[in-house]
């Protein structure tokens, strides 16, 4: 017994470390005082709410989202604690959504001006009024939205493409300013192809230059095309393209799954084939099942449909294949670039940290300008994907 009362009168030393910081997280704290339960022979033992002025932050970091919402649902006071301007629904989010913004929404931990606060919920820190976030609310919200498309699509899944040369924007960007060197992680986007009548790549467009330059992978070709719009009227793009992955056996279409991973300011594109590649001698490559929280919060199960597919081959990757030196901006938007209008079935199937093959089995390939063609032409001239494929 008196080792137990050892141990919390070392908590006291965490209370009194975060309470500068605990001032101004909760808006009304909970009576430590008043808390401490009295036995029958006079002694007296901590309860929970002890714990409120510091350990329980740094434990609470350690929780997913699905045993949070458990704690939550206990009772008043961790709902309170969990909720607070440092508490774990926020570290949560800002670990899960790091490098993510949503146009509207801002990052995950900047949220855009012009929010409402929560009615009466409004804290003053330093005589300065500061709206309380919703943490919980707004992780569920960037959870639900960023795995998705803009209009006219909306929603993980497009079925139907109206008109040719039709392009879908993810709802979130890639901040680049965030991604740099100093970050110990990067972003990975993957979506899976389920029916594909006619062409479709994958790219990143810098809108902040006005939309003039972007990256491009076309899983049909293996080819990656940089690309820069240098005149509008008449229309001129010149850039360079590389094939560092073979084409698809002639006459099929791309099935199966594609991503772009972007990491310390490169970028590099993964491709996995349904029924196998140009490569088959590949060793057949998995996940590895390390931690993936982001990618686990937003990868929905895999229906009968999915089921049905045949067996995929093996996961190709470009490498390290561009930097950004290309984008002037530092939002980058994803997308989708559909050739022809027709009935296609494409889903957003992971949002996370970690491509699909650890970074240090691959990262030191296809890195540079070596290998890359340029271009230029202008309206008339073939598409860029024709061209790689021709070359």
């Amino acid at each position: 017994m008196k080792a137990h009362h050892g141990a919390f009168k070392a908590a006291g030393a965490f209370q009194a470390a975060a309470r500068p910081l605990y001032a101004g997280a909760v808006c009304r704290q909970p009576r430590i005082g008043q808390a401490v339960a009295v036995a029958p022979d006079g002694s007296t033992h901590p309860t929970l709410a002890e714990l409120a002025e510091g350990p329980y932050f740094i434990l609470a970091l350690l929780l997913d989202a699905t045993t949070l919402c458990c704690a939550d649902a206990t009772c008043r006071l961790l709902r309170q604690l969990n909720r607070a301007r440092i508490g774990p629904w926020r570290a949560l989010g800002a670990r899960v959504f790091h490098g993510l913004e949503l146009e509207r929404e801002g990052i995950f931990e900047q949220p855009a001006s012009g929010l409402e606060p929560e009615r009466g919920d409004v804290n003053c820190v330093g005589g300065r009024k500061l709206a309380r976030i919703d943490w919980k609310g707004r992780f569920h919200h960037f959870r639900t939205d960023v795995p998705t498309f803009c209009a006219p699509f909306g929603g993980p899944e497009i079925t139907t493409v109206a008109h040719p040369d039709e392009v879908a924007y993810f709802r979130c960007r890639l901040c680049t300013d965030i991604l740099d060197e100093a970050s110990a992680h990067g972003v990975y986007l993957e979506v899976e192809v389920l029916a594909n009548p006619d062409n479709l790549s994958m790219a990143v467009v810098d809108f902040e230059a006005g939309g003039c330059s972007s990256v491009t992978f076309s899983p049909d070709t293996g080819a990656v095309i940089r690309e820069r719009k240098v005149r509008e009227a008449p229309r001129k793009v010149e850039g360079a393209y590389i094939q560092p992955l073979p084409t698809v056996p002639p006459g099929r279409r791309f099935h199966g799954l594609m991503g772009l991973y972007l990491h310390h300011g490169r970028l590099a594109f993964f491709r996995r084939c349904d029924g196998g590649t140009a490569d088959d001698g590949q060793e057949q490559a998995h996940r590895g099942s390390g931690a993936r929280e982001a990618a686990e919060d937003s990868r929905p199960q895999r229906g009968a449909a999915t089921a049905a597919v045949p067996d995929l081959g093996p996961w190709e990757t470009t490498g390290f294949i561009s930097d950004l030196g290309w984008a002037e901006g530092r939002r980058l938007t994803p997308c989708l670039a559909f050739r022809d209008e027709g009935s296609y079935r494409v889903r957003v199937v992971c949002v996370g940290t970690q491509p699909p093959l650890p970074p240090e089995r691959w990262s030191a390939d296809n890195e540079g300008d070596a290998g890359w063609s340029g271009f230029d032409w202008e309206v008339g001239a073939p598409t860029i994907p024709e061209a790689a494929e021709a070359a």
